[in-house]
C-alpha cells in the first residue's frame, strides 16, 4: 500500500500541471478574500468612500457598513415603505404615512402582509436590504473591536479562506483526481494488475491514499500562502493571526469533501473500469452541493445539503458562520467515504482472477 501511494504522490508532483492549477487556483482565492484584509481601525479624519447606498444587504466593514439593530432597521424600512408609496404608488405624503400608521405595533410579516393589500409586494426584499447600513468612524472601530473581543482575526479569515479553498479544491480535485486511475483501468493493465499478488485492500486504499495525500499537499500549500498573507497584512494592524484557525478549518470544512471526491473516484473506476463516468457525476455533485434553499421561515440562503461537497460561508465577514449541521455533515461525509472505499474493496476482490 505505502509503495502505490508514494507513487502516486510522486507522479502528481512532477506534473507542472499541478503546480500551475495551485498558483491558479491561489489568485482565484484571493481575488475573492482580498478585500478582507483591508479591515482595519479606522484613524482620526480616516473615512471609506463609496457610491453605495445607505443601506445593503451584503454590506460589510471593510466597505463601511456595520449591521444594523432590529429598531433600525424597522426605521430604514418604513422610511422606504414610505418612499415607495410616494414614487411609485403615486401617493400623497399623508396618505403613505397614514398606511406606516397603521403598521405601528404590527410585526415584520404581518406588516408585510398588510402592505400588500395596497398592491406593494416588494416590501419583504426592502426589510432584507437594511440588514446593514453605513456606520460612522466610532462604530466601525467599536463593531471590529466586538467582534475582535472573544475571536482572533484569522478565525473569521480562516472560515472565509475555507468557503472558497472549498469551492476551488471541488472542481480542481475532480479534474486533478481523474488521472488516479486512468492507467490502471486500460484493459491490459487492469487485467494485469489482478494477476500480481498485490492484497485488495492494499490496492485500493493505496490508491485513495495516494489521491488524498496529493490534495492535502496543494492544501497545505494554499494554507502556507493565505496564512502568510493574514499575517503581514493584518498582523501590521495588530489582529492576530494563528496558523491553527486555518489548519482547523481546513481539517474540518475541506478534508471530508476531498476524500468524498477520490471515494467517489475509486468506485466509478472500478465499477466501470473506468474514471471518466464520475467527472460529469461530480460536477452534478458539486452543482447540487452548492444550491441554495429556503429555510422554514422562507427566507432563501445558503443552509447546507445532506452529503454536500462544499461547506459554504455566506454573508459578511464578522457575521460568517458556518450552515446548521454543518460538522454533522462532515462526520456524515467521512463515514460515507469509508463505506465507499470498503465497497470498492470487494469489487476489486469479485474480479481478481487467481
Amino acid at each position: 500500500m505505502r509503495a502505490i501511494l508514494k507513487r502516486e504522490v510522486k507522479n502528481y508532483i512532477r506534473n507542472p500541471l499541478l503546480w500551475l492549477g495551485i498558483a491558479v487556483g491561489a489568485l482565484m482565492i484571493f481575488q475573492e478574500v482580498g478585500s478582507y484584509l483591508d479591515i482595519h481601525y479606522l484613524a482620526e479624519g480616516e473615512t471609506i468612500a463609496n457610491d453605495y447606498p445607505e443601506t445593503y444587504r451584503d454590506g460589510d466593514v471593510f466597505d463601511g457598513y456595520v449591521p444594523a439593530t432590529k429598531e433600525q432597521r424597522r426605521t430604514l424600512w418604513e422610511e422606504r415603505v414610505r418612499e415607495v408609496l410616494t414614487s411609485e404608488f403615486e401617493m400623497e405624503q399623508t396618505e403613505a404615512q397614514a398606511v406606516i400608521d397603521e403598521m405601528k405595533g404590527m410585526d415584520f410579516m404581518a406588516a408585510c402582509a398588510h402592505l400588500e393589500k395596497y398592491g406593494y409586494y416588494d416590501a419583504y426584499y426592502e426589510y432584507v436590504n437594511t440588514a446593514y447600513r453605513k456606520g460612522t468612524r466610532e462604530e466601525i472601530n467599536s463593531y471590529i473591536a466586538e467582534k475582535l473581543k472573544s475571536r482572533t482575526f484569522s478565525y473569521y479569515f480562516s472560515r472565509k479562506f475555507a468557503d472558497f479553498a472549498g469551492l476551488f479544491m471541488g472542481f480542481f480535485a475532480t479534474v486533478l483526481l481523474s488521472m488516479l486511475f486512468l492507467q490502471d483501468t486500460r484493459r491490459n493493465t487492469y487485467e494485469l494488475l489482478h494477476t500480481k499478488p498485490v492484497g485488495a485492500g492494499k490496492y485500493v486504499l493505496g490508491k485513495v491514499g495516494g489521491g488524498f495525500a496529493v490534495c492535502l499537499i496543494i492544501l497545505a500549500v494554499l494554507n502556507l500562502i493565505f496564512f502568510g498573507f493574514a499575517l503581514t497584512s493584518a498582523g501590521k494592524h495588530g489582529f492576530e493571526v494563528h496558523l491553527s484557525d486555518f489548519l482547523s478549518a481546513t481539517c474540518l470544512y475541506i478534508l471530508p469533501n476531498m476524500l468524498m471526491i477520490v471515494s467517489i473516484y475509486s468506485l466509478i473506476s472500478l465499477l466501470f473500469k473506468s474514471p471518466l463516468p464520475a467527472v460529469p457525476l461530480l460536477f452534478l455533485y458539486m452543482v447540487y452541493s452548492n444550491m441554495g434553499s429556503r429555510n422554514a421561515d422562507g427566507i432563501y440562503g445558503y443552509y447546507g445539503r445532506p452529503l454536500a461537497i462544499m461547506v459554504r460561508f455566506p454573508g459578511s465577514f464578522f457575521d460568517t458562520s458556518a450552515p446548521p449541521l454543518a460538522v454533522l455533515n462532515q462526520s456524515l461525509l467521512v463515514l460515507t467515504a469509508v463505506c465507499i472505499i470498503l465497497l470498492s474493496i470487494q469489487i476489486w476482490k469479485r474480479r481478481r482472477v487467481y
